[in-house]
């Protein structure tokens, strides 16, 4: 199985990289780093990414920009970073990879705790965060040959409480965090919104 890793060099990207390659074919991309790159905010990017990698099986997205700030804070341009990246990034990494994506194969998107579980600051997240998990839902009513489509919601993960010397108690390990990609890739479920702590307390 053939699986593209967008996200690939990040905390949680570079977890799933670790945990498919013992056994796939992985494709790792990055955005500013790696042998193949992309910008989620441009189309262009996108389509040039699919057109030079080929053929696949799965594809896992694990990135995405979006800003935190207060109601008072936070301008159009702000919201616009989460809208065009976060969002229309991972939306159009299906719409543009489902004509390369091979039978039966699948897309996993990443939303976040903070569509649920809302906190000051986090407005323009937590809206594309909710937004990705209603497209999913939505798409997997449309995707034709038995291609599925799932959406991770990650909790706070430790190695990025601990980079930002926060509390890491209520964190997720990163390698804990990406067992739900892998249930996503190796399932057989569509339309869901997978959160990995349900995975690590069965």
């Amino acid at each position: 199985m053939r699986v593209i890793v967008v996200g690939g060099t990040g905390t949680i990207g570079s977890a799933v990289v670790a945990a498919l390659s013992a056994h796939y074919d992985v494709v790792t991309v990055g955005h500013k780093s790696g042998a193949w790159r992309v910008n989620l905010a441009s189309p262009d990017s996108i389509n040039e990414l699919f057109r030079a990698v080929g053929a696949f099986d799965a594809l896992v997205s694990a990135a995405g920009l979006a800003k935190f700030g207060s109601l008072d804070a936070l301008q159009d341009a702000d919201y616009q970073v989460g809208l065009s990246n976060k969002l229309m990034g991972q939306v159009n990494l299906v719409r543009i990879g489902r004509q390369f994506v091979n039978e039966r194969g699948s897309f996993t998107l990443t939303s976040g705790v903070l569509s649920r579980e809302p906190m000051k600051g986090s407005a323009s997240i937590s809206m594309v965060n909710a937004g990705l998990e209603g497209f999913v839902r939505a798409a997997a009513l449309e995707l034709p040959r038995g291609i599925r489509i799932n959406v991770v919601s990650p909790p706070w993960v430790t190695e990025t409480l601990i980079a930002r010397k926060m509390d890491p108690s209520p964190g997720l390990p990163a390698a804990a965090v990406a067992q739900a990609y892998l249930a996503s890739i190796e399932g057989t479920a569509t339309g869901l919104t997978i959160d990995p702590r349900t995975l690590t307390s069965q």
